[in-house]
Order: C-alpha cells, then structure tokens, then sequence
C-alpha cells in the first residue's frame, strides 16, 4: 500500500486563495528575446508590469549570487521572529533531534486511527470513503518516511542523523505490518467489488484503489501463509543480494603493470606518481584508467587495459546470477511468466515484448548514425596506419572518439569562458522567468525561518501561481560542503494533497479537548495539526491543499569571495558550466512536476507515476536549456552584462552530438540486456548473454573474457525499467517539435505552455500517460498504448 514518494534522479504542488484574488488582476510578464542573424542574442526585454513581481525577479538572482546579500537576506526572518525554532521544514515537532520521537509517536497515532475506520466499515458510504482513508494513511506513511531518510542521509548533524535512522525504521516496520494487513486488503475488495461504492467515486480514486489494491497483491498478500513466508524471505535475500551487488562493483584486477615507454599520449601528471623504476601500475577504475583509454597510443596497451576495465570480479557474476534468479522466483510466486512481466504490469509499456518492440525501432532508426560515426572513426585509424590493413575495435573506440573532438573543439568549448554567462543565480532567475512565460508560476525567495532548514545556506523558495497563489515550497541545497553527495537529486518531502473539512473538523475537536494545546486559533490549530505544521493553503476554490515540500540537491561551489576593495569585484558567483546548467534543468523538471501535478489524493501527485513516465518533463526541459529565446531571458555575462552568443551553444552542441549515435547504441544494449536478465530462467551464463546482446544490437565486436555486467549497478534498482530514459528521451524529442516548436515564438509560446500543463503536467500519475500524450500531440492513435505506439515511440528516434 504504501510506494515511497521519496526517489533520486540520474533522478510537489499547492496553494493561496487570499493572493490568488490579488494575482487575479496581475499582468503576466512579458519577454521578447530574440536572436540576431549574427547568432548573438539581443537583450531580452523582460519586465514585470507589477513591482513586486519585479522585485522578486531581482532578489531570486542575488540570494544565489551575492553572499552579502543573502547574509542580510536570511537574517530578516531570525530578527523579526524571537519565538523558539520552527522546525525543519517548518514541520512544528522538529525543533530538535528529540522531537522526531514526538513526529513518530503523533503520525503513528493518526495511522492507527486510520486502520481502525477501515476495519469498521461496513456501509456503503464508510466503503465510498475507503479509498480517501487508504490514501490518507498512505500519506502519513510518505511523510514520515521520507522525510526521516532525507534528514537521515543529508542532514549535518549527527544527531538529527540519528533520530531520524530511528524514525526511518520505526515506521518502515510498521509499514510492512500494514502491508501484510489482511483486513485492509479484504476490505478493499469489498469496496471494489461493490458498484454502488465504485460509482461514488472519482476516476482519480478509483485509480487509487487499483494502485492500493496492486500494492497488497504485490506484498504476495492473496497468498497463503507458507507462501507469504517464502515472499518475505525472497523480498530480503533480493534486496540483501541487491545491496551487495552495488557495493561491491570492482574489477578483478585492481590494476595492470604497463611499461612506461607504451604510455605515449597519457597525460605526464598521471602517470608520473605512479611510475616505479619504468613501471607504471595503472589502475583498472576511476578517471585515470578512462582517460588513459582515450589517450595512450599503443593499442596493445589500449587492449589490456580494456580487457581489465571490463572485467568484473568472479564472486560479483555469481552474486549478479542469484540476484536474477530470486527475482524470477518472487515472480513465479506472484503468478508472472518472469520478473519483467511482474515489473511492467503498471507501466506504459506494459509488457516484456512491447519494451523490445520499442527498443528494436528504435535501433534501427539509430543504425545509420552509429554506422557513420564508426566509419569517422576508422577512417582515422586507417590514417595513423595507411599501409596495413585495419578494423575498428571495443578498445579503439573511445580513442579516435577523442582524438577526432580534439580536432573539432574551438575555444566556445573553454568550459570558463562559456560558463561566465551562466551564473547560479542568473539560472535560477531564467528558469522562474521560463516557468512565468509558460505556466503562470513563479520562483519567489523567501527568508527561512530558525530551524527550517539543514544548513544556513539552504535557500527556500515559494512556488507562485497567478490564479491560485501559493502552490509549493522548494529547498535549494545547491552548493558542496564536506560530506555531502556530490551527486544531483530531486527529492518529494511531501505530495500534494487535499485536506477535507472532515479531517478539519476531527482535528478541530481534538485540538479543542486537548489541554496542552496552545490558545490560538481553533482552525490554525486543527491545520497545524493535520499538516504538521508545514505549508498548506487554500485553492481558488476554496479548498484546502498540503503544499508539496520538494529538495532540490546539486554540488556546485559557493560564492567566492575576493579581497578586492572594488564593489564590483568583491565575490565571484557560482559560475556553472553548461553541463551544470544542463543538470540543473533537469532536476527543475521533476520539481515542475511536483508542483504543478496538483492531485486531490497523494498517491498519484507530481512525480507519482509511471516509472517510464516519470523522466519526460526533467528531459524535456533540458532541451528548453539550449533554445536561444529561452536562453535569451537570462544568459548574460556576470560582470560586463553582455548577452551569450549563441554560436557558442551551437558550437558546444554540435561536439555533444557528434557521437550520440553510439552513446545512444550503448543505452539500448543495456536496456536489452535488462529485459533478457529479467526474462526467463535459468539463465545459464550471463557473459554470454552479455556477449549476444551486443552481437546483436552492437556495432563492434565485445571481446571473450570480459563480464561489464558485474558493474551494472541499475540492474537492482531499475529491473526490467531500464529502458525507461530512452523511452522518454524520445517522447521528449517529439513533444519538443511538435509543441515547443511548432510556432514562431518557439518555446517561450504560452499557448505551448497551456497545452502541456493541461494535458500532461497537471494529472500527476493520475491519467494514463499514453493518454496525455496522445492528447498533447493530438494524436488519438496512442492512446491504447499498444505495440503499434510503442514501435512509433521507437521511430520518433532519441535526438539532443
């Protein structure tokens, strides 16, 4: 029953009635950039029509920019309030480590008051109420959860660190209890099976219930008691196996002895620490042994090192032939073929053979590509040796790729000099000016309150609508520090959800017989209480939401800081380069996602869906990152104001895509090999397998004797899903032409904005995804989702 919302990208929405009437009135901000036929973009003409919009505009810029600024800025709230701290997340039991004792005890409370209705329902309106409850307690179980492994894996301080491990697994155990509830299931299926109830409900609770009720089927639920014992031993050896098989991702020879004269092309500074009397020891991993394939001349070198780098340790096959086979088992006990058919029931590509139909499409359109870029390639070799004959091999494969982008690189690729236009808070800004143009929202700073964040230099930020106002809060921790994950993610703290007057009314006459509460108002005691005293606010209709609470994890330097006694030199921003801008695109998506997938029931909020549905809004907006009339509203040099030329992301572009036909051709082998790993079993030697995949759907020939698979780590924790990202690379691409481009105003068009956020952004995982994106594409013949949709997906092809 209960799916964490809390999930990490490679890889939350609500609010204000009281402002809503006041933006009602509001003019939307206009923009006009355009793009010289020299290439240079024009100053955008960018301004707010309201001065406060304007004012935020300028204060999102430089809370991420100027240290100063933000020292001041994150003062204004500790002086103004003397009251004791907030509470992270301004969640009102999080004062202190102690108080997730406090959190854990007053959810668990609210939960089995929960369970306790469900037990006792026995009319038809307490069944038509089921699903709403269901999902309530689910919710109560999210919040906790994840926000307790947020604070678990992020938060500094020890002892929050702690308190919130212990949380973590208070209330995952009780998780599990409730998932293994046979009452609650039971009861669910009476409500299912009952038309009078099922007619009551909305079509988003009745996809709830489906949710709810594949969620007790798959905790092997309808089982016996000798079976259900035999799935929760399965469950743990599969995750213990998985845990296992992704720490311990090592090749089975640390590193090769090469003599330092077959060491022409690596860089002197690596390989001169580690050469010992003409020996050098280098290493089979890491960034030296990748960069040592892309440069050292000899090819017999090139080869061992190759053959090393992609061989895994033995104990890791065996470990890697366990894992797949408890899967199929846990699948056979369920009642499935094979684990790819347990893992794809609720996906949009819903089966096994739909999967390998979108991914065979989807080679063969790329085919061409890949034959090019290889034939580049060995037109470069047969010049290094033009008096012998040649054939292009897995080893020389990333080194002419090097060589031939040493040839092509111009100093529009100096990451400094293009990264001097894209200051963090200059991004920041651009993305809040985009999201205006096209959604309505609006990324306005807002001073924390004592104890609502992790670290002083978190920066909150408020979602604003124009109609309905208040609609999220994001957390930006974006700059590194000291044990930090160095890795970019999006985190959902808390979904969006409808708080109904009943549950006002019961925590009202709660909070009012109780003695030890405080003496403010009844109602904001009941929403506190309810809320747990984070963001919640009211709709244009009056009704009351829980606002998504979102964090937002990048690992960019701080600010730094110059003794220079001149103004205009006293810092220099963040500067990212235009990876960085890309990443921080990306992770925006999801967080668009969660804000405006805006749902009454938390199940299916924001980024609570289909698992290949999840990516395209975070790939589609990192293309929205290289169009000149987005670019156009933001990206301008951080000391002399000059606009970016474009010719420079032009020229970045075409380098970045001189080989994607083989990056692409990498993705699908892997995809295949995930579906073939998850199909039927025994599956006797996965090299092998390994080996026919590539013979297959490769271009060059994987030598005997190495086993890559061992280092697969997403094969625990996306089995049988991992064609998911080309899967929505390639909606994306399409949705990108067809809506984004399909105007003169390109992809700043506020009709484009419209369509995509009624179509697709707004149901969360509420809709069936074939379905929004049949309507967003106005294209009815992929609604069903069949094989013929998924073959169509695969010949759109995968592009920037």
């Amino acid at each position: 029953m209960y799916k964490s919302a809390l999930r990490q990208w490679t890889c939350s929405t609500c609010r204000l009635q009281r402002r809503a009437a006041q933006r009602g009135l509001a003019v939307a901000a206009t923009a006009v950039g355009q793009v010289k036929q020299d290439g240079a973009a024009t100053r955008p003409v960018y301004y707010y029509e309201d001065a406060g919009n304007a004012h935020d505009d300028r204060t999102l810029r430089q809370i991420f920019d100027s240290p100063g600024f933000w020292a001041d800025f994150s003062k204004t709230r500790n002086i103004q309030s003397r009251s004791k701290p907030t509470g992270l997340f301004q969640n009102r039991h999080l004062t202190s480590p102690e108080g997730f004792q406090a959190f854990t005890a007053a959810t668990l409370k609210e939960c089995r008051q929960i369970v306790d209705k469900v037990k006792a329902a026995s009319s038809v309106q307490d069944y038509i109420a089921l699903c709403r409850d269901l999902d309530r307690l689910s919710d109560y179980l999210c919040r906790a959860i994840d926000l307790s492994d947020f604070v678990r894996s992020t938060h500094p301080d020890r002892g929050f660190q702690r308190a919130a491990l212990l949380a973590h697994q208070t209330m995952f155990q009780y998780m599990n209890e409730l998932n293994t509830t046979t009452e609650l299931n039971e009861q669910l299926k009476r409500a299912l099976a009952n038309p009078a109830v099922t007619e009551a409900w909305s079509d988003e609770e009745k996809t709830v219930a489906m949710i709810l009720r594949k969620d007790f089927s798959n905790s092997a639920i309808d089982l016996c008691a000798d079976d259900r014992q035999r799935f929760v031993d399965l469950s743990n050896d599969i995750n213990e196996l998985g845990t296992t098989f992704v720490e311990n991702m090592a090749p089975a020879r640390s590193h090769i002895e090469v003599a330092s004269s077959k060491l022409k092309g690596l860089d002197p500074r690596i390989r001169k620490p580690f050469t010992r009397w003409g020996t050098l020891a280098l290493e089979t991993t890491g960034p030296e042994s990748t960069w040592a394939l892309r440069t050292i001349d000899d090819e017999a070198t090139r080869k061992e090192l190759y053959m090393a780098h992609r061989t895994s340790d033995a104990d890791q096959i065996d470990r890697l032939g366990d894992l797949l086979q408890k899967r199929f088992e846990l699948a056979n006990l369920c009642g499935y073929d094979t684990y790819a058919d347990m893992a794809l029931t609720d996906k949009m590509a819903k089966s096994p053979a739909s999967v390998i139909t979108f991914l065979d499409a989807l080679s063969e359109d790329n085919k061409s590509r890949t034959a090019k870029e290889l034939a580049q390639l060995l037109h470069l070799k047969q010049a290094a040796s033009p008096q012998t004959s040649v054939e292009l091999n897995a080893w020389d494969r990333d080194y002419y790729t090097n060589k031939y982008l040493a040839q092509t690189r111009s100093k529009s690729r100096t990451p400094d000099f293009l990264s001097a236009y894209f200051s963090l808070g200059t991004v920041m800004q651009g993305l809040s000016r985009l999201f205006h143009r096209l959604y309505g929202i609006r990324l306005v700073a807002r001073e924390p309150s004592p104890g609502e964040t992790w670290q002083p230099d978190v920066r909150r930020l408020d979602v604003i609508d124009d109609i309905e106002g208040h609609i999220a809060v994001i957390y930006c921790d974006l700059f590194e520090r000291a044990g930090k994950s160095p890795n970019p993610a999006h985190f959902t703290i808390r979904c969006s959800r409808r708080i109904s007057d009943d549950e006002l009314a019961s925590a009202a006459s709660a909070s009012a017989s109780d003695t030890t509460a405080s003496t403010g108002s009844s109602l904001a005691d009941a929403v506190a209480q309810v809320t747990d005293g984070m963001a919640s606010s009211r709709n244009a209709q009056g009704e009351l939401f829980q606002l998504p609470t979102i964090a937002l994890i990048c690992d960019f330097p701080p600010p730094s800081s110059s003794s220079s006694t001149t103004t205009s030199s006293r810092h220099t921003p963040t500067l990212l380069n235009f990876r960085d801008v890309e990443t921080l695109f990306h992770e925006m998506g999801h967080a668009l996602q969660s804000v405006l997938g805006r749902t009454t029931l938390q199940n299916v909020s924001g980024t609570r869906c289909a698992t290949d549905f999840a990516e395209l809004p975070s790939v589609l907006l990192e293309r929205f990152a290289r169009a000149p009339e987005v670019l156009a509203l933001f990206a301008r040099h951080w000391q002399t104001d000059a606009p970016l030329p474009y010719q420079m992301i032009e020229d970045r572009r075409a380098v970045d895509a001189r080989f994607q036909g083989a990056d692409i051709e990498a993705q699908l082998v892997l995809a295949v090999l995930d579906q073939r790993y998850h199909g039927r079993h025994p599956l006797s030697d996965t090299s092998a397998e390994f080996r026919r995949v590539i013979a297959q759907y490769g271009s060059l020939v994987e030598p005997r004797g190495t086993s890559w698979q061992g280092f697969f780590g997403h094969l625990f924790g996306y089995g049988a899903t991992y064609y998911s990202y080309l899967f929505d690379r390639a909606i994306a691409g399409k949705i990108w032409k067809d809506v984004f481009q399909r105007s003169e105003r390109g992809a700043v068009d506020p009709d484009a904005g419209r369509l995509f956020r009624k179509e697709v952004l707004r149901w969360g995982g509420s809709r069936d995804g074939w379905t929004c994106i049949a309507a967003a594409l106005d294209d009815p013949s992929l609604a069903e989702g069949d094989a013929a949709a998924m073959a169509a997906v695969g010949r759109w092809g995968v592009e920037g």
